[in-house]
C-alpha cells in the first residue's frame, strides 16, 4: 500500500494571516520593551496604531480557528502557528506584570 502523499501548500491566505500575526504580537512585545514615548513621533505612531493592532489581536485567532476548521485541521497549517501566537499574546499581555 503506497500512499500518495502530496506536500501540504500553504495559501496565501494563510500565510498573510500569520505574517498579521508575527506584526501584531511584536507590537505589543516591542511597546513592553521599549519607552515608545521617549520620542514624539514614535509614540504619535504608537498611539495611531493600537486600536488597529488591538482589535487584530482578538479577531486574528478567531479567524484563524474558522479557516482552520475549513482547512480540516492540517497539522502544517499555518492557521494552528497564528492562533497559537495570538492566544499566547493575549494571553501574556493580560497576565503579564
Amino acid at each position: 500500500m503506497k500512499e500518495n502523499s502530496i506536500p501540504f501548500k500553504n495559501s496565501s491566505t494563510s500565510k498573510l494571516v500569520f505574517v498579521l500575526s508575527i506584526i501584531v504580537s511584536g507590537y505589543w512585545w516591542l511597546g513592553q520593551v521599549i519607552n515608545v514615548y521617549s520620542f514624539a513621533l514614535v509614540g504619535a505612531i504608537f498611539e495611531i496604531l493600537w486600536l488597529p493592532v488591538l482589535a487584530m489581536l482578538f479577531v486574528l485567532p478567531i479567524i484563524s480557528m474558522i479557516l482552520l476548521l475549513r482547512e480540516k485541521v492540517n497539522i502544517r497549517s499555518l492557521y494552528i502557528y497564528s492562533t497559537l501566537l495570538g492566544i499566547s499574546t493575549i494571553l501574556i499581555m493580560l497576565l503579564g506584570k
